[in-house]
């Protein structure tokens, strides 16, 4: 007999294409007999997973561990501009003179990127600061800030309104177009990641887990106008600016590619001292 496999889901835009069917018609009252839904940043997805409070997380890359498996075929990375991973940094400190950093706390990933880009490409190691993601706050005792997610492009959209109100310009540096334009591999955030035991134990194929996790991001990539119209009142950004996020900011597919950077980001994490040690990713079979 089988039972449901717990999820842990992140409620930011960019992961919307993948939760799709869990989400909506036809197929979200099929997957509710096959999985049960909670919502978690992305920093907690990891940890539920380690703690066993979710047997599927959609988890930062820096967050994965041995013991875990990859579901093959989605992801959140993206080739190019991302827009919503950013370093935003006083206009009068050039990138060798940064000495502190206000970290938003949602992803652990993002800031491993971030401290990597300093100490790999610009030589320099300034201190990262833990701090919620409130732009005017951070940048009050730091030198830069690194946003990510749906506060990273309200930051985008609020530049103009900002420096208008504070008579301050600021910088805004793309955290994945640095990475590419350094390594010339795509930047990837997140996977989802799965104990395979809790897989095993459901009931369920791993097959067919993988099969329904495919299908939902497909179907979330025929449906970004729905998507649009469902999100744009639910953040102050414009519509367009939507669409285009989910339709050429994001990147989907978890290809080969998207593994060789993966790979890349391990080894300059471990050398940076970022990470204790590289692990070698196992996919779920």
């Amino acid at each position: 007999m089988s039972h449901r496999l717990r999820i842990s889901a992140i409620r930011f835009l960019n992961p919307a294409p993948l939760m799709w069917d869990f989400e909506h018609p036809p197929e979200g009252e099929r997957l509710a007999t096959r999985y049960r839904i909670h919502y978690s940043m992305p920093s907690r997805c990891a940890a539920e997973l380690a703690a066993g409070a979710a047997d599927i997380g959609l988890i930062p890359i820096a967050g994965y561990t041995p013991g875990l498996a990859v579901l093959p075929g989605c992801t959140i990375a993206s080739l190019g501009r991302v827009r919503s991973i950013l370093l935003v940094v006083r206009h009068d400190r050039p990138m060798r003179d940064i000495r502190r950093v206000a970290a938003d706390t949602a992803s652990r990933t993002s800031n491993a990127y971030a401290q990597i880009i300093f100490q790999r490409f610009y030589g320099t190691r300034p201190e990262f600061v833990p701090h919620a993601p409130d732009l005017d706050a951070m940048l009050a005792g730091c030198d830069a800030a690194v946003l990510i997610g749906d506060p990273a492009l309200l930051a985008l959209e609020n530049a103009a309104a900002r420096e208008q109100r504070t008579g301050e310009r600021l910088r805004t540096i793309d955290l994945a177009e640095e990475w590419i334009a350094h390594t010339g591999v795509p930047w990837v955030s997140a996977f989802w990641a799965v104990r395979p035991q809790a897989v095993a134990a459901s009931g369920f194929r791993s097959a067919s887990v993988i099969e329904d996790f495919l299908q939902s991001r497909d179907h979330g990539m025929a449906h970004v106008s729905d998507l649009v119209a469902e999100w744009a009142p639910r953040i102050a950004v414009p519509a367009e600016t939507i669409r285009t996020y989910l339709s050429q900011n994001i990147h989907y597919v978890l290809d080969e590619a998207c593994l060789a950077g993966i790979e890349t980001f391990y080894r300059y994490a471990t050398e940076a001292g970022v990470l204790a040690a590289a692990p070698t990713v196992e996919m779920l079979r």
